[in-house]
Parts: structure tokens; sequence; C-alpha cells
């Protein structure tokens, strides 16, 4: 799939269920994996031709678990010219060191969403962006239906 089948896709679903608006400031979750770094390109160039003026930023979630490089997201935060936060957390001395958790994976990601959510605000960031696709649905409801939500 090319940018402009991507771009093509994004303009009729924002079109189509009003996703952006004229002012709107979107937060884009930033992990540093396919998806999220395809989603933060699209909008980017989405924003030149977007019959509503927005704003990007992009979000990464320092989740505090060994020396992570961010350099290359950085990099490419710049390249796209929109502005790039690193927010730095204690989630994995949290769910590793002190609660000790055995299924980690729902724990984690209801704390990185909250930090996102927190960190968009602060930023003044209206809506937030996170790059998911039909596997991380079938796989979040697979895990909900074996692990109830544990």
């Amino acid at each position: 799939m090319t940018l402009q089948n991507i771009l093509s896709s994004m303009r009729r679903a924002v079109e189509k269920y009003g996703m952006i608006e004229s002012g709107d400031a979107v937060a884009v979750g930033l992990s540093g994996g396919k998806d999220s770094l395809v989603l933060l390109k699209a909008l980017s160039a989405f924003r030149r031709f977007s019959p509503a003026p927005f704003t990007l930023k992009a979000i990464t979630i320092d989740m505090g678990i060994g020396n992570v490089d961010f350099e290359p997201l950085k990099a490419f935060c710049e390249e796209e010219n929109v502005p790039y936060i690193i927010e730095k957390t204690d989630i994995g001395e949290i769910i590793f060191d002190v609660r000790k958790e055995k299924n980690p994976c729902s724990l984690c990601a209801k704390m990185r969403r909250g930090y996102l959510y927190a960190e968009a605000r602060k930023r003044g960031c209206n809506k937030i962006a996170l790059g998911h696709h039909y596997d991380d649905v079938i796989e979040t409801i697979l895990m909900g239906m074996l692990y109830g939500g544990q």
C-alpha cells in the first residue's frame, strides 16, 4: 500500500466521521512501531491539503525500561515538522518491580494510555490518534476473553 492509498482512505474516513475539525490539535501516540510511524507520516501529509487546518504533536511514553534511543524518532518528527515530546514515566518499575505482574499487558496498556492522555491535555491537544490495525483489535478482544481483562 502506498502513502497515496493511505491518504485517500484517511481523507474519506476523516470526512465521513468528522474526525478532524478546523483548529484541532492532534496528539499522535508515537511508539516507534510501523503503525504509529505510518500514522504520523500520513497525518503530516494530510494536514497540507486538509480542508480543516489542524496541528500535530507526537508523544512517546518512555516506560523507563532500559536505555531506549529515541533519537531516530526525534529525527523523523523533525523531518515531518512535528513537535516531539517524550514523557518519562515509571511504568516499568511499577509493573515489574513493585507489583511484580505476571500478565502485565493490560495494566501496562492502561497506564500508557493514561500518561498519553494526560500529556496530550497538558500540551493543548484535544484529539489523540493511535496507530492500530485489525490484528491489534482482534488480539485485544481475544486477550480480554481469555484473561478477563487481567
